[in-house]
């Protein structure tokens, strides 16, 4: 179907911000804004054909602009995240804003998640465009990223990013959706049953910085090789301080090829979610640090795990330790991951 275009008002910057609706023959509706290249809602039907938003977020753009823990925009330059603030990058060290405790997280005060991207639409695909200049948050080079969404009639929502760069970067793009198979009002997220494709994690510190071991999950509260109700375990799991998931598990598989993540389900509404991505990582999430303080869509007050999230990624601080995977893009490379959600009941 035609892609559907509105406006979703103005940012305190004066720039308009763009709404987009994404929607298949099966009813699947995907809505996205401009601001942050962000999902504001999917749309999907229950096993008795009931048709519920499933992502947490707000109903306009001042919501956005406040103080919002990243709902379903793209966080960057480099997602998770930067010990210290600190990195080197041929010989020369740089210094980022230390906006999570001592660390640096998503890209910094003023990341990609916060700016109004130009956006376009190419058929059946919403392409956004964002350009971060040279010093951008510390950051040394110029960036050009491209995000694309597509639906499509099989209930795959696809997501891709691409980017280059006018000098060597670190770079790490996600998607920060917060997902409720239930609704977006139904609270928590604690009986949802999750499956990752991981056999290990990245065990990390009390600021949530991997320590460089590469655990193997079997015998641990991380072991989600088979089906768990995710909350089960949470009172065994530091997320930071608080009970739950903050944790990055290293995907099975070739970094680079489209293949098996994560699977989600929920019994009451029937609703799944599956997951593939490119990248060799992904952040399980589980709404840890919401308070009930945050006014959502419909002014729903979404308190402590009332959404997960699986932000697939490079490792965190992968830029500050050598056994991870490469987290620098270099003039003439381009940086490209794909993400595909798929949606059933």
């Amino acid at each position: 179907m035609p892609v559907e275009k509105f406006s979703f008002g103005k940012a305190k910057s004066g720039q308009e911000v763009q709404g987009f609706k994404l929607t298949n023959k099966n009813g699947v509706e995907v809505h996205l804004i401009s601001y942050g290249a962000a999902i504001w809602k999917i749309c999907t039907p229950d096993k008795a054909g009931r048709i519920d938003d499933i992502t947490l977020g707000f109903d306009d753009i001042a919501g956005y602009e406040g103080d919002s823990p990243y709902f379903s925009v793209s966080v960057g330059r480099v997602a998770n995240r930067i010990a210290r603030g600190k990195f080197t990058i041929d010989g020369k060290e740089y210094s980022l804003a230390t906006n999570n405790g001592p660390n640096a997280l998503h890209g910094g005060i003023k990341g990609f998640d916060k700016a109004v991207w130009d956006a376009s639409v190419r058929e059946q695909t919403v392409v956004f465009q964002h350009v971060s200049a040279d010093g951008d948050e510390g950051y040394p080079g110029e960036v050009t990223l491209v995000a694309e969404f597509c639906l499509n009639d099989d209930n795959q929502l696809s997501l891709e990013y691409h980017a280059t760069s006018t000098a060597a970067t670190p770079i790490n793009i996600a998607n920060h959706t917060y997902f409720n198979l239930a609704g977006q009002s139904a609270g928590v997220i604690d009986d949802h049953v999750v499956q990752l494709n991981a056999d290990h994690y990245l065990p990390v510190d009390s600021t949530l910085i991997p320590t460089g071991e590469v655990a193997p999950v079997e015998g641990t509260p991380f072991d989600f090789r088979e089906s768990h109700v995710v909350g089960e375990r949470f009172s065994q799991v530091d997320g930071g301080g608080q009970p739950g998931y903050d944790h990055n598990f290293c995907v099975n598989g070739e970094a680079g090829t489209l293949r098996l993540c994560a699977s989600v389900s929920e019994s009451t509404s029937g609703r799944q979610l599956r997951v593939e991505t490119t990248q060799p990582g992904v952040q399980l999430y589980t709404g840890n640090f919401l308070a009930g303080s945050v006014a959502g869509k419909s002014g729903v007050a979404y308190a402590q795990h009332s959404g997960l999230c699986l932000e697939t990624q490079n490792y965190p601080d992968a830029i500050n330790q050598s056994s991870f995977p490469n987290a620098v893009l270099r003039p003439g490379e381009t940086y490209r991951q794909q993400t595909v959600y798929t949606f059933s009941c």
